[in-house]
Formats: structure tokens, sequence, C-alpha cells
């Protein structure tokens, strides 16, 4: 019995250092805020975690071809599939990414990349969004570039 109580007292450190290990992320839209669309307005993240942050993607395909010349919603889906493969190279999923930040080059395309986002993402589980115009991108046919963090270890 005093063994048992040995090993119980010695294991109960580890089972709490474990729990605290995981990363926790709380994502909140305060009520006196704007109701977002898409994305939320605040993402918390406590505990350990690996934050990896992924570079600008743009609709280019595994052959660096651009995808869906003039079509932004198809440019958006190659995009958010190009990001996908990005984060779980890394150990992690859509639903790891906490952050973005999407570069358009007409603020008319704003509907289709948010529409493909939002169905990646569960309702309220989304990542925080900046969302700008630029003048242009690294080539005439793009159309937006997304750039993204996550959090892996949640």
């Amino acid at each position: 019995m005093r063994a048992i109580f040995t090993i119980l007292l010695m294991a109960l450190p580890i089972l709490a250092f474990a729990q605290a290990a995981r990363a926790q992320i709380k994502r909140t839209n305060p009520p006196a805020l704007s109701t977002p669309t898409g994305y939320t307005h605040v993402v918390e993240v406590a505990g350990a975690a690996r934050t990896v942050y992924i570079a600008g993607q743009v609709a280019f395909d595994e052959d660096n071809n651009t995808v869906g010349i003039g079509d932004p919603r198809r440019q958006a889906e190659q995009v958010w599939h190009n990001i996908g493969l990005a984060v779980e190279s890394a150990g992690g999923t859509l639903a790891d990414v906490v952050k973005i930040t999407v570069f358009l080059k007409d603020v008319r395309h704003a509907p289709a990349e948010i529409s493909v986002r939002e169905q990646l993402f569960e309702p309220g589980r989304y990542p925080i969004c900046t969302l700008v115009q630029v003048a242009n991108l690294g080539l005439p046919d793009l159309l937006m570039e997304v750039d993204a963090v996550a959090v892996l270890g949640s």
C-alpha cells in the first residue's frame, strides 16, 4: 500500500505537467464589437504550444501553375488547399490556424475567399483575420494571397 501511495505521489506532478503542457485556444467575440463573418475577433493561447508561421500562399499548384486565372473562388480554394498542406506538414490541421492575413488584388473578391474559408472551419472557430486590398501581388494572374499562423498542441 505504501508503494502504491508513493507511486501516486510521484505521478501527480507528471500528470499535472502533462495537463498544463497542452495549449488551450480560446476564441472570443466580445459583444461590444461588431458581429464577425468568417473570422473571430480575439484568440487567446495559453499553455505550452508550438507556433507555426505559414508564408503567404497563392493559387499555385504543385507544378507552380497558376490555378483559376480570373476566378477568385477557384483561387481561394487553391490558396486554402495550400495552407492546409503547409499546416499538415508541421503536424497540424486547419483547425489549428489562429490568424490569417488576406491580401486581395480587388476587395470585390473578398466574398469568394470568405465563402471558401467559412466552409473549412467550424462556426465560431474561425481564425483572426485581417483583410487588405493591395495594388499587386507577385504575378499579374494572382488575385489573392493568404498567410497564416497556426498553434499546434491544443
